[in-house]
């Protein structure tokens, strides 16, 4: 994210230089003699927009600069770049609605940018829209393979009471080698945050899913098979206490 910021006046200059050449005024001629046609409005006014932009986030401005943005976006709005600029923002600034739209829109200009899929399904997540975050979450998944995204599908699955696909993914995550490589921060019995494999919370998440289907004999197993590796995870201890009531 860092990054795309501090690229954006490059950018700017790129598709105004690109817009230029498709203009219809004469040419004319810079001091080396070559051909050069004239910056339009638009494309002035980007290029101040551009400045104002990087000015605004050297003296930590995050509203100026949106508002510096708006006006480059306005002007170039086929630009995926710019559409992920700005709902990073939003994004980084807690306004998940409007980190969606704008990223709902870089979809549709560029449906396979990574970048967007990720702000979209982050952004639908925190919003509570459970359906759609889940459907950014496996298209991300398809494109890179990402173990942590399928992961967040299977889980909001469960949230949905989807349990039968939800211990599908989970089948494929605990197939996986990175099941027990990614580290995963959850409670401990003594009250602390704690670092596990999250193969840990896979099984636990298994019980759970169990418990939605009505079958508490699988739950316990899957609640057992989590404090195998980890007696202490909480979830889990708390999930085989739910099972005595």
């Amino acid at each position: 994210m860092k990054i795309m910021r501090k690229s954006l006046l490059i950018l700017v200059f790129l598709l105004v230089a690109g817009g230029s050449f498709a203009q219809d005024e004469p040419a004319e001629e810079n001091a080396g003699g070559e051909s050069q046609r004239p910056l339009t409005a638009g494309q002035v006014l980007s290029l101040h927009a551009a400045r104002t932009y990087q000015l605004a986030l050297r003296y930590n401005d995050v509203i100026g600069a949106r508002m510096a943005l708006y006006d480059i976006l306005a002007e170039n709005q086929a630009s995926d770049s710019l559409l992920y600029t700005l709902s990073v923002m939003f994004m980084e600034s807690g306004q998940y609605a409007s980190a969606a739209l704008a990223a709902t829109d870089l979809g549709k200009i560029n449906p396979d940018h990574l970048g967007g899929i990720e702000l979209r399904a982050v952004a639908f997540e925190n919003l509570g829209v459970a359906e759609k975050a889940v459907d950014n979450y496996e298209d991300l998944y398809f494109k890179t393979g990402d173990f942590q995204s399928l992961y967040k599908v299977a889980f909001l699955q469960y949230q949905l009471k989807r349990y039968n696909e939800s211990n599908t993914n989970i089948d494929v995550l605990l197939a996986k080698q990175e099941a027990k490589e990614v580290m995963a921060i959850f409670d401990s019995t003594d009250g602390t945050e704690k670092e596990y494999p999250l193969e840990v919370a896979l099984y636990n998440l298994q019980g759970m899913n169990a418990i939605g289907l009505g079958d508490t004999a699988k739950a316990r197993e899957k609640f057992e098979k989590a404090l195998e590796i980890a007696p202490d995870f909480k979830l889990a201890i708390d999930g085989l206490a739910s099972l005595k009531n």
